[in-house]
This record gives C-alpha cells, sequence and structure tokens, in this order.
C-alpha cells in the first residue's frame, strides 16, 4: 500500500479506476451483515442467485468434468444452505484489479462463528469480473445466507512494481466472468 491510509487508497482506486462497482464509501451496518469500505479492505455483498449442492441426481463432483445437475438454482433474498453442504454465489461488486495488486478474501466472521465458512481465491492483478463465491455450512443445522449483504472481506495488497504476467496476460479462464461461474477446465 502507498503511503496514504489505506482506506483512502481503496478508495481512490475505487473512484478514479473504478476498482470496485458499486461502492460503498463507507461501513454499512444497520440491521444487515456489514458492507462496504473498511479500514484495511472492502466488505464485499452476495447477491441472491445461488446454487445449492444436491445429491438427488447421483452425479460425482468432478472438476474436470463438472455436472450442473450436482445444483439447484435458488434466487431468494435468504438462501438455506443445507448441513455440511455448500453453496456457490456471486459478489454484488464488479472488480477490476490493478496490475501491481493481488487480494485475498476472508469470510466474515458474524458467518464463521455460525458455521459458515466462504472460500474465495485470490484476485489476481488484472483480474476483471464478478466474483465466485464458494459458501460452505460446515455445522449439522441448516443455515442462513442474506442476498444483498456483507459476506466476506477483501483485503489489497499494493506492490511496489507491477508484475511480469497478469492474469490479463496469461487470458485467464474466469477473466470477465459477468454470471456465477461453474469450474473450468
Amino acid at each position: 500500500m502507498p503511503s496514504i491510509k489505506a482506506d483512502k487508497w481503496i478508495k481512490r482506486m475505487a473512484l478514479e479506476h473504478r476498482m470496485i462497482e458499486p461502492f460503498e464509501d463507507r461501513q454499512v451496518r444497520a440491521g444487515v451483515v456489514s458492507y462496504g469500505l473498511s479500514s484495511y479492505g472492502y466488505d464485499i455483498r452476495v447477491t441472491d442467485e445461488f446454487k445449492v449442492f444436491t445429491n438427488i441426481n447421483s452425479t460425482v463432483v468432478d472438476p474436470k468434468n463438472f455436472d450442473p445437475r450436482s445444483f439447484v438454482d435458488v434466487r431468494a433474498d435468504v438462501c438455506i444452505i443445507p448441513p455440511n453442504s455448500f453453496a456457490l454465489s456471486r459478489t454484488l461488486e464488479y472488480f477490476r484489479i490493478p496490475r501491481d495488486v493481488i487480494t485475498v478474501c476472508v469470510g466474515k466472521s458474524t458467518y464463521a462463528r455460525c458455521g459458515l465458512i466462504v472460500n474465495v481465491t485470490p484476485f489476481e492483478p488484472e483480474w476483471e469480473g464478478y466474483v465466485t463465491l464458494e459458501i460452505s455450512n460446515t455445522t449439522p443445522l441448516p443455515a442462513k445466507v442474506y442476498a444483498n449483504e456483507g459476506i466476506a472481506q477483501v483485503l489489497f495488497f499494493q506492490s511496489d512494481e507491477v508484475c511480469e504476467v497478469s492474469y490479463a496476460d496469461k487470458k485467464g479462464k474466469y477473466q470477465r466472468q459477468q454470471e456465477l461461474t461453474l469450474p473450468k477446465l
């Protein structure tokens, strides 16, 4: 990060370079799982579209030959993830990561304290798109996820130089994803 405060750097990058859209320049908390700008990162929101794992078709989960029948599509303000199960969703925010930045994304403690784990891979330099979110319910009970509210926090790390090869240079398979994206080979 440059010598300016982290939250001011994120705000500047979001407003001047469209790094995060839509961008909330403060932490929104009233009656919701918080989202928006935080001290060293940005709390992202989950949309109302989910793909919840199911075994009704007895398919095998295979990342090289993924069967979309492994999911049930849900569009709702609240998604119930079954016990010891998993759902995919995407962020409400669209990201454009600068060539000298990488991110780490971690789940919010409110959900973690309920046994929900959010797994998101790093947003590599020059990656762009809506983020596909992986949400695991590790409990023996059904668990709620609230659409359009906070789900995870993105932390930004800026290098003092640009990377040699960016995600865009590699023509990454998840570049510019516009929707919740299933595994690709």
